[in-house]
């Protein structure tokens, strides 16, 4: 494990010229790191599902001093293929680089339901939307160099398994949490497998993920019940927790830390908080190394799409 020295958001190096995008820019961890970035010189574009409450965000967040040009709201339903497709299509129509994608959005403590294309909601969002998402993007992310993937992955990573017989629980079982940690598993294994295809592929872009640890955010709370924002409220005051400014600093790290490679996860030095620093999963954490590869063949299946060509021939 790296030592967490003196890094702070405050001391994030200047990131003029660099263009991100961060999904799920619009509320919590990805508003405070769209903030972050933009205000050190970034071009940032906020891909979010309510166009809406992406711009009040905007808004919001030039009221506080960040320059409006280094901000760009763009929609992105990461729930309906047809809405990621454009989405990529549009950025890649008016861009030629990308130094930083951060898949950042996501659904937590869904009731039982479907996507647009029959995926398990938080299966659909959490993993194969961004999955979708960045597969789509490489050969803009590719072609950038210093480039890097970021994905959010969440602590309930340990406690999820991958239901390859069942991943969308059509057979029934449906539970929110076992459905939440399967995708947020899901998230981490799909980092570590899109760094290893990078290399194999001879790329220098890398591929980290992230756990921010327990950030106080608005997270699960749109679909909670009474009972789950109760258990929520609760949460917050009996376990050790940061706010989303403070749970976007292993986002943060993770996309400007130079010494970041593939496979690693930056997470709390504290676990659910405390300054980030980086980790190399241990095995025990994230399993047979093979599932990755056979979650990301399966999930390709899923989606329907072809390997990228960028990628097609470090295939098995």
């Amino acid at each position: 494990m790296s030592t967490a020295r003196a890094w702070s958001i405050a001391g994030l190096p200047d990131q003029t010229g660099r263009t991100v995008i961060v999904t799920g820019a619009n509320t919590g961890l990805g508003k405070a790191t769209a903030r972050a970035l933009a205000g050190r010189g970034a071009l940032v574009v906020m891909a979010c599902r309510n166009e809406a409450k992406a711009l009040a965000a905007r808004n919001e967040l030039t009221a506080t001093g960040v320059d409006p040009r280094q901000l760009a709201v763009r929609r992105l339903d990461l729930g309906d293929q047809a809405s990621v497709r454009g989405f990529a299509e549009g950025f890649l129509a008016e861009h030629d680089r990308l130094d930083l994608l951060i898949n950042n959005a996501g659904l937590s403590g869904t009731r039982y339901a479907k996507t647009v294309d029959g995926y398990e909601t938080q299966f659909g969002v959490n993993h194969l939307g961004h999955m979708a998402l960045t597969l789509r993007l490489l050969p803009a992310v590719v072609a950038t160099p210093g480039s890097r993937v970021v994905t959010l992955s969440s602590g309930a990573h340990r406690f999820g398994r991958i239901r390859f017989d069942d991943p969308h629980f059509d057979r029934g079982g449906y539970r929110a949490f076992p459905a939440y940690a399967q995708s947020k598993l899901a998230n981490y294994l799909f980092s570590a497998e899109l760094g290893r295809r990078l290399a194999t592929a001879g790329h220098r872009t890398i591929s980290v993920a992230v756990d921010p640890g327990f950030a106080r955010t608005e997270l699960g709370t749109k679909q909670a019940s009474r009972t789950q924002l109760l258990v929520m409220r609760v949460s917050y005051l009996l376990v050790p927790s940061h706010s989303a400014e403070t749970g976007a600093g292993p986002t943060l790290r993770a996309a400007t830390d130079p010494n970041a490679a593939s496979g690693q996860l930056y997470a709390p030095r504290l676990g659910t908080r405390g300054g980030p620093v980086a980790q190399r999963p241990s095995r025990r954490t994230t399993g047979d190394p093979q599932v990755a590869a056979r979650l990301w063949d399966a999930s390709l299946t899923m989606l329907g799409l072809e390997p990228p060509a960028v990628l097609a021939h470090t295939d098995r």
